[in-house]
Protein backbone atom coordinates (compact mmCIF):
# COMPACT_ATOMS: atom_id res chain seq x y z
CA UNK A 1 0.00 0.00 0.00
CA UNK A 2 1.59 3.13 -0.82
CA UNK A 3 0.55 5.11 1.94
CA UNK A 4 2.44 3.24 4.33
CA UNK A 5 5.74 3.64 2.56
CA UNK A 6 4.71 7.45 1.17
CA UNK A 7 3.93 8.65 5.00
CA UNK A 8 6.68 5.84 7.08
CA UNK A 9 3.48 4.47 8.62
CA UNK A 10 5.26 1.44 9.96
CA UNK A 11 8.68 0.75 11.34
CA UNK A 12 10.45 -2.14 12.50
CA UNK A 13 9.45 -3.83 15.66
CA UNK A 14 6.06 -1.70 15.92
CA UNK A 15 3.53 -3.53 17.63
CA UNK A 16 0.43 -2.34 16.00
CA UNK A 17 -3.66 -2.18 17.38
CA UNK A 18 -5.53 -2.58 14.31
CA UNK A 19 -9.05 -1.36 15.37
CA UNK A 20 -11.97 -2.80 14.03
CA UNK A 21 -15.79 -1.10 13.68
CA UNK A 22 -17.43 -3.60 12.46
CA UNK A 23 -17.68 -1.95 9.00
CA UNK A 24 -16.29 -2.42 5.55
CA UNK A 25 -13.03 0.04 5.92
CA UNK A 26 -12.07 -1.61 8.89
CA UNK A 27 -12.36 -5.47 7.88
CA UNK A 28 -10.35 -4.18 4.74
CA UNK A 29 -7.49 -2.55 6.89
CA UNK A 30 -7.29 -5.68 9.19
CA UNK A 31 -6.54 -7.84 5.99
CA UNK A 32 -4.29 -5.41 3.96
CA UNK A 33 -2.13 -5.37 7.21
CA UNK A 34 -2.17 -8.87 7.61
CA UNK A 35 -0.76 -9.36 4.21
CA UNK A 36 2.19 -6.74 4.67
CA UNK A 37 3.22 -8.17 7.90
CA UNK A 38 3.26 -11.28 6.22
CA UNK A 39 5.42 -10.16 3.19
CA UNK A 40 6.38 -6.12 3.75
CA UNK A 41 9.71 -5.05 4.54
CA UNK A 42 9.38 -4.27 8.27
CA UNK A 43 8.68 -7.38 10.75
CA UNK A 44 6.14 -6.00 12.94
CA UNK A 45 3.41 -7.41 15.26
CA UNK A 46 -0.43 -6.82 15.00
CA UNK A 47 -3.33 -7.00 17.05
CA UNK A 48 -6.55 -6.95 16.27
CA UNK A 49 -8.92 -4.93 18.68
CA UNK A 50 -12.79 -4.61 18.38
CA UNK A 51 -14.30 -2.13 21.42
CA UNK A 52 -17.93 -3.10 21.96
CA UNK A 53 -19.35 0.16 23.06
CA UNK A 54 -22.85 -1.57 23.56
CA UNK A 55 -23.79 -3.23 20.55
CA UNK A 56 -27.24 -5.18 20.11
CA UNK A 57 -27.03 -9.21 19.93
CA UNK A 58 -27.38 -9.16 16.24
CA UNK A 59 -24.82 -6.04 15.78
CA UNK A 60 -22.14 -8.15 17.77
CA UNK A 61 -22.62 -11.51 16.51
CA UNK A 62 -22.05 -9.83 12.68
CA UNK A 63 -18.58 -8.74 13.69
CA UNK A 64 -17.74 -12.42 15.55
CA UNK A 65 -19.09 -13.77 12.18
CA UNK A 66 -16.72 -11.48 9.73
CA UNK A 67 -13.55 -12.09 11.77
CA UNK A 68 -13.78 -15.99 11.72
CA UNK A 69 -14.68 -15.84 7.42
CA UNK A 70 -11.73 -13.31 7.04
CA UNK A 71 -9.35 -15.05 9.71
CA UNK A 72 -8.83 -12.10 11.30
CA UNK A 73 -8.29 -13.23 15.30
CA UNK A 74 -9.97 -10.44 17.37
CA UNK A 75 -9.91 -9.58 20.67
CA UNK A 76 -12.83 -7.88 21.81
CA UNK A 77 -13.66 -5.69 25.02
CA UNK A 78 -16.38 -3.69 26.18
CA UNK A 79 -17.28 0.01 27.15
CA UNK A 80 -20.59 1.76 28.18
CA UNK A 81 -19.95 4.67 25.35
CA UNK A 82 -23.17 4.30 23.61
CA UNK A 83 -25.18 4.56 27.00
CA UNK A 84 -23.03 7.46 28.31
CA UNK A 85 -23.52 9.54 24.84
CA UNK A 86 -27.40 8.39 24.50
CA UNK A 87 -27.91 10.68 27.76
CA UNK A 88 -25.33 13.54 27.34
CA UNK A 89 -27.77 16.57 25.58
CA UNK A 90 -26.41 19.36 23.53
CA UNK A 91 -23.82 18.80 21.04
CA UNK A 92 -23.13 16.13 18.16
CA UNK A 93 -23.32 12.85 19.42
CA UNK A 94 -21.34 11.30 16.74
CA UNK A 95 -18.40 13.94 17.86
CA UNK A 96 -18.77 12.83 21.58
CA UNK A 97 -19.07 8.92 20.42
CA UNK A 98 -15.99 9.38 18.37
CA UNK A 99 -13.15 11.03 20.90
CA UNK A 100 -14.59 8.40 23.76
CA UNK A 101 -13.67 5.67 21.19
CA UNK A 102 -10.50 6.80 20.45
CA UNK A 103 -9.57 7.37 24.30
CA UNK A 104 -10.97 4.00 24.94
CA UNK A 105 -9.14 2.42 22.02
CA UNK A 106 -5.45 4.10 22.82
CA UNK A 107 -6.25 2.56 26.77
CA UNK A 108 -6.65 -1.38 25.61
CA UNK A 109 -4.18 -0.53 22.86
CA UNK A 110 -1.32 0.34 26.07
CA UNK A 111 -2.72 -2.34 27.74
CA UNK A 112 -1.36 -4.75 25.43
CA UNK A 113 1.94 -3.27 25.11
CA UNK A 114 0.69 -1.56 21.45
CA UNK A 115 2.76 1.70 20.31
CA UNK A 116 0.25 2.55 17.47
CA UNK A 117 -3.31 2.14 16.74
CA UNK A 118 -4.45 1.64 12.96
CA UNK A 119 -7.80 3.24 11.72
CA UNK A 120 -9.81 2.90 8.45
CA UNK A 121 -9.93 6.38 7.36
CA UNK A 122 -9.77 6.19 3.74
CA UNK A 123 -9.12 9.12 0.47
CA UNK A 124 -12.86 9.99 0.65
CA UNK A 125 -13.36 10.74 3.82
CA UNK A 126 -9.92 13.06 3.98
CA UNK A 127 -11.54 14.49 0.96
CA UNK A 128 -15.05 15.06 2.44
CA UNK A 129 -13.03 16.01 6.05
CA UNK A 130 -11.36 18.98 3.84
CA UNK A 131 -14.56 20.40 2.54
CA UNK A 132 -16.68 19.99 5.66
CA UNK A 133 -13.94 21.76 7.37
CA UNK A 134 -13.71 24.77 4.94
CA UNK A 135 -17.70 24.97 4.29
CA UNK A 136 -18.25 24.80 7.73
CA UNK A 137 -15.12 25.50 9.95
CA UNK A 138 -14.02 28.35 8.04
CA UNK A 139 -10.62 26.34 8.20
CA UNK A 140 -8.97 24.15 5.74
CA UNK A 141 -7.85 21.09 7.83
CA UNK A 142 -7.31 17.58 6.97
CA UNK A 143 -6.91 13.96 8.41
CA UNK A 144 -3.20 13.53 9.00
CA UNK A 145 -2.15 9.90 7.79
CA UNK A 146 -0.17 9.75 11.10
CA UNK A 147 -0.74 11.71 14.30
CA UNK A 148 0.87 11.59 18.03
CA UNK A 149 -1.35 11.17 20.73
CA UNK A 150 -1.62 14.31 22.99
CA UNK A 151 -3.14 12.42 25.72
CA UNK A 152 -1.40 8.84 25.69
CA UNK A 153 2.15 9.25 25.63
CA UNK A 154 4.47 7.22 22.93
CA UNK A 155 1.22 6.64 21.23
CA UNK A 156 0.79 6.99 17.78
CA UNK A 157 -2.23 7.13 15.73
CA UNK A 158 -1.69 5.88 11.69
CA UNK A 159 -4.44 5.30 8.45
CA UNK A 160 -2.89 2.85 6.47
CA UNK A 161 -5.85 3.39 3.65
CA UNK A 162 -5.27 7.06 3.08
CA UNK A 163 -4.87 6.52 -0.08
CA UNK A 164 -7.58 3.84 -0.49
CA UNK A 165 -11.00 5.02 -2.80
CA UNK A 166 -14.54 3.65 -0.76
CA UNK A 167 -16.01 2.60 -3.85
CA UNK A 168 -12.91 0.17 -4.28
CA UNK A 169 -13.64 -0.78 -0.99
CA UNK A 170 -17.32 -1.66 -1.67
CA UNK A 171 -16.23 -3.32 -4.67
CA UNK A 172 -13.88 -5.75 -2.71
CA UNK A 173 -16.71 -6.44 0.13
CA UNK A 174 -19.35 -7.18 -3.25
CA UNK A 175 -16.63 -9.30 -4.41
CA UNK A 176 -16.70 -11.44 -1.62
CA UNK A 177 -20.36 -11.12 -0.49
CA UNK A 178 -19.84 -9.71 3.02
CA UNK A 179 -21.77 -7.81 4.69
CA UNK A 180 -20.92 -5.63 7.05
CA UNK A 181 -21.81 -3.27 9.87
CA UNK A 182 -22.60 0.86 9.26
CA UNK A 183 -23.10 2.96 12.04
CA UNK A 184 -24.55 0.29 14.34
CA UNK A 185 -25.42 2.96 16.80
CA UNK A 186 -28.09 2.56 19.47
CA UNK A 187 -28.57 6.06 19.61
CA UNK A 188 -29.07 7.51 16.06
CA UNK A 189 -30.94 4.34 15.32
CA UNK A 190 -34.01 5.93 17.09
CA UNK A 191 -33.42 8.88 14.53
CA UNK A 192 -35.07 8.80 11.05
CA UNK A 193 -32.24 8.48 8.56
CA UNK A 194 -29.99 10.91 10.01
CA UNK A 195 -27.09 10.03 7.46
CA UNK A 196 -29.11 10.94 4.47
CA UNK A 197 -29.13 14.23 6.40
CA UNK A 198 -25.62 14.47 7.72
CA UNK A 199 -23.26 17.04 7.01
CA UNK A 200 -20.73 14.36 5.41
CA UNK A 201 -23.81 12.94 3.22
CA UNK A 202 -23.82 16.82 1.67
CA UNK A 203 -20.16 16.52 0.52
CA UNK A 204 -20.37 13.50 -1.42
CA UNK A 205 -23.60 14.65 -2.85
CA UNK A 206 -21.42 17.69 -4.13
CA UNK A 207 -17.85 15.97 -5.24
CA UNK A 208 -20.66 13.36 -7.28
CA UNK A 209 -21.90 17.01 -9.01
CA UNK A 210 -18.55 17.90 -9.32
CA UNK A 211 -17.07 14.93 -10.76
CA UNK A 212 -19.57 15.37 -13.23
CA UNK A 213 -17.83 18.46 -14.78
CA UNK A 214 -14.39 17.78 -13.61
CA UNK A 215 -13.80 13.57 -12.65
CA UNK A 216 -10.34 14.81 -11.14
CA UNK A 217 -12.31 17.13 -8.63
CA UNK A 218 -11.74 14.83 -5.19
CA UNK A 219 -7.76 13.92 -6.42
CA UNK A 220 -7.05 17.46 -6.98
CA UNK A 221 -8.72 18.12 -3.13
CA UNK A 222 -6.13 15.47 -2.44
CA UNK A 223 -3.30 16.63 -4.23
CA UNK A 224 -3.57 20.05 -2.65
CA UNK A 225 -3.14 19.23 0.55
CA UNK A 226 0.26 17.80 -0.49
CA UNK A 227 0.94 21.10 -2.17
CA UNK A 228 0.20 24.10 -0.06
CA UNK A 229 1.72 27.33 -1.41
CA UNK A 230 2.71 29.33 1.44
CA UNK A 231 3.39 32.37 -0.54
CA UNK A 232 0.04 32.46 -1.10
CA UNK A 233 -2.06 32.04 1.78
CA UNK A 234 -3.09 34.81 3.64
CA UNK A 235 -3.08 33.38 6.97
CA UNK A 236 -2.52 30.27 9.25
CA UNK A 237 -2.17 28.69 12.60
CA UNK A 238 1.07 26.86 14.04
CA UNK A 239 1.33 25.21 17.17
CA UNK A 240 -2.07 27.21 17.95
CA UNK A 241 -0.05 30.81 17.21
CA UNK A 242 -1.74 32.81 14.29
CA UNK A 243 -0.21 34.19 11.33
CA UNK A 244 -0.50 36.15 8.20
CA UNK A 245 1.14 37.43 5.67
CA UNK A 246 1.67 40.67 6.68
CA UNK A 247 4.38 38.97 9.44
CA UNK A 248 7.19 39.00 6.33
CA UNK A 249 5.32 41.69 4.08
CA UNK A 250 7.29 44.55 4.70
CA UNK A 251 10.53 42.84 4.33
CA UNK A 252 10.37 41.90 0.74
CA UNK A 253 11.67 43.75 -2.03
Amino acid sequence: MQSVKKYELIQEGDRIAVCISGGKDSFLLAKCMQEIARHGKYAFELKFIVMDPGYTEKNRDLILHNAERLGVPIEMFTSDIFEVVSTVGGGSPCYLCARMRRGYLYEFAKKLGCNKIALGHHFDDVVETTLLSMFYGAEIKTMLPKLKSTSHEGMELIRPLYAVHEEDIKAWAKYHSLTFLNCACRFTEKVANKEEESKRKEMKTLLAELKKCNPEADGNVFRALHNVCMDGVIGWRKDGERHTFLDEYEKLQ
